[in-house]
């Protein structure tokens, strides 16, 4: 084999290497709006007191629903995620 062939050859999976990278990056990020409805409705399910005497709604989980709704997904994922764990739940993967 010549060496410029080798070299095609490498390049050649180089190339495909990084367009795999590239695709699992793009597939392992979640749409942030799914991912806040989906944190929002596991709260909902999972951690929301419903009794009487409960206090009310949570105000930290409404905050993050207003911020996923005017699309500041960032701030409320991350208000979703923190509120999750500081009730020690796990948080769901996206």
């Amino acid at each position: 084999m010549s060496g410029a062939l080798r070299l095609a050859a490498v390049w050649i999976v180089v190339a495909a290497a990084v367009v795999k990278v590239e695709a699992a990056a793009q597939t392992a990020t979640p749409d942030p709006k799914a991912r806040c409805a989906q944190l929002t409705a596991y709260w909902d399910r999972y951690g929301a007191r419903r009794s009487e005497g409960s206090g009310g709604p949570n105000m930290t989980r409404l905050g993050a629903g207003i911020d996923c709704d005017k699309g500041r997904y960032d701030v409320g994922i991350k208000a979703m995620e923190d509120l999750l764990r500081q009730n020690r739940f796990t948080v769901p993967p996206p």
